[in-house]
């Protein structure tokens, strides 16, 4: 299998406000129920598997575009939306963050009982995937989000997130099911980071001989490793130090390998301890649905619908935000009827701004169009997590 995708985001700390999570919840289910009537559930699925499109998603809803809360705000409120309509939708997100991450096989094998879904291939693939990003490659982010997304189809992806702290930014790991091969060779769909240097990857095409090598130590008596590990703290190893090997930990790891004969490297993973405005936002959301893959390269674009919640490129427009949702809603509505004529026209505005560009020449001041966003803000509803826009103060005298 592939991995879709990954990306590096600086660390940000703090919360979504309510305002905006309760937007971002109704934003999100209206965007993923125009996709499933446009395309149906496996395009759903595959989308959540671009690290791209993951972005770009969470920057059309209002989220800081290029922060590490993206991904657990985005998650959080798909599976808060998502989650009550799934029987009818078809769609179903487990897992999220810190402990809710450790409930993942559970809400698999129930949704499982209710699917006729195989549960136990379903945790295995939530737990290889997890295994594969925390243990199989060392680049120094440690997991602390998990989400697993499914279909009633049998379709899934994974998003999940490592933090490093030596770095203060965030690692996102992307999964697809579509044309699984192997969790541990060359597996992600995608990863999104900074390049870290030399790092141990242990799914790289490079790396066979190294799991083959692990595979025979896997097989060989507890006994006989345990001596050869003891025999390096010796006086003449002395950069090795007992310190740095828990042999209680090893001794078991090895020994559960040995009674469990494990049959590949997946099996060793498991083992247990490893008007104009609204229009504006309109285009970017229609494109967000009915977009192509190469549309998303640049997901900070995104932020030009509905803003950020840290004022950046402006603060959110509470008003337009609620117009787009209203539009998308309603048109969604109306196609579950048969009448496609809003969704249609929703679509074509994906269409047009891209024909507008063909020998589109830009002469636009990026910087004065930030400033005339962020001065017109208070007129939309303009909001941050600092507080709401005021309007300029006239500094007229005033003399009547």
């Amino acid at each position: 299998m592939k991995r879709s995708g990954s990306a590096d985001l600086p660390l940000h700390y703090g919360h979504v406000p309510p305002w905006l999570a309760q937007r971002m919840a109704t934003l999100g289910l209206a965007i993923t129920e125009a996709i499933l009537l446009e395309y149906g559930k496996a395009e759903v699925i595959r989308r959540l598997s671009s690290p791209f499109w993951f972005q770009s998603l969470g920057a059309v809803m209002g989220m800081d575009w290029h922060s590490s809360g993206i991904t657990t705000s985005v998650m959080g409120a798909l599976k808060k939306s998502i989650n009550p309509l799934s029987k009818e939708l078809g769609i179903y997100i487990c897992g999220g963050k810190g402990k809710y991450s450790r409930e993942t096989p559970d809400e698999l094998l129930k949704i499982a009982d209710k699917t006729g879904l195989n549960g136990t291939e379903l945790v295995r693939a939530s737990k290889l995937s997890a295994k594969v990003d925390n243990t199989a490659i060392q680049d120094g982010f440690q997991l602390y989000l998990h989400s697993f997304i499914l279909s009633n189809e049998g379709d899934w992806a994974v998003v999940q997130q490592g933090m490093s702290d030596s770095s203060a930014t965030a690692r996102r790991y992307h999964w697809h099911s579509e044309n699984l091969k192997s969790f541990v060779e060359e597996p992600h769909t995608g990863i999104c980071g900074i390049n870290q240097g030399q790092i141990l990857n242990l799914t790289a095409n490079e790396a066979v001989k190294t799991r083959q090598s692990m595979m025979s130590i896997a097989v060989e008596s507890p006994t006989r490793m345990l001596n050869e590990i003891q025999k390096l703290v010796l006086p003449n190893h002395h950069e090795v130090k007992s310190k740095d090997v828990d042999l209680k930990r090893l001794g078991s790891i090895l020994w559960l390998a040995q009674e469990k004969q494990p049959k590949d490297f997946e099996e060793l993973l498991l083992l247990e301890g490893m008007g104009p405005r609204t229009l504006q936002s309109m285009a970017l959301v229609s494109e967000v649905i009915y977009g192509t893959p190469s549309r998303f390269t640049d997901p900070a674009r995104y932020s030009f619908a509905h803003g950020g919640k840290d004022g950046h490129p402006f603060p959110v427009p509470v008003t337009v935000y609620d117009e787009t949702i209203t539009v998308l809603q309603k048109a969604i509505e109306k196609a579950k009827i048969g009448n496609t004529d809003k969704q249609q026209a929703i679509k074509s505005l994906h269409q047009i701004a891209r024909n507008a560009e063909k020998g589109f020449v830009p002469n636009m001041d990026f910087e004065k169009v930030i400033q005339k966003e962020r001065a017109q803000s208070w007129k939309y509803g303009g909001r941050t997590v600092f507080g709401k826009e005021k309007p300029p103060k006239n500094d007229q005298l005033k003399l009547f």
